[in-house]
């Protein structure tokens, strides 16, 4: 498909709607889970939702349309996205998520980004020249991953338990 931002923003605003669809009523056995070691919890990857809402996709897209290809996005780091999620409950944390992210949202609707804005560039620390474009559709791919991530790990917590089904239910 090519980018459309309209057609990115769908994504964009459903995203929240939709974790909190497959997190919302469920014991904490399903939100705190995770695929073993060095693997996230739904509660994580929403916390991580939460970070990249506030330190980077929209920074990124301030800078790009600043003007300056020369100038650098932070690099990322994760180190304080699971810290900030401690001590709320995963209604706390999709409350945080869905008002930053309509207010990015809002944010980017008053860019009235075109098909030349789109073309803009920034440096990316590992990348290097990375277009606006090529940020607005990680952004969205990056929702649907994790989103998808979500249910994988979800669906993971029974994979034991199907017996012959196993050979039909592919949790990837």
């Amino acid at each position: 498909m090519e980018f459309q931002i309209e057609k990115g923003i769908e994504i964009l605003h459903n995203t929240p709607n939709v974790v909190k669809a497959l997190l919302s009523n469920l014991s904490e056995d399903w939100i705190k889970m995770n695929e073993g070691e060095h693997t996230w919890s739904p509660f994580q990857i929403v916390g991580h939702f939460i970070h990249t809402e506030k330190a980077h996709w929209i920074s990124r897209v301030r800078i790009i349309l600043a003007g300056d290809e020369e100038v650098s996005f932070k690099l990322f780091s994760g180190l304080n996205q699971f810290l900030n999620s401690e001590g709320k409950s995963i209604s706390e944390l999709m409350a945080e998520f869905t008002e930053l992210r309509n207010e990015n949202i809002r944010e980017l609707k008053s860019y009235n980004i075109n098909s030349n804005n789109l073309l803009f560039k920034a440096t990316h620390p590992e990348f290097g020249k990375v277009t606006l474009k090529q940020v607005l559709s990680a952004w969205i791919a990056h929702d649907l991953n994790h989103t998808k991530q979500i249910a994988r790990v979800m669906a993971s917590q029974y994979k034991p338990e199907m017996g012959p089904w196993e050979k039909y239910i592919k949790i990837k």
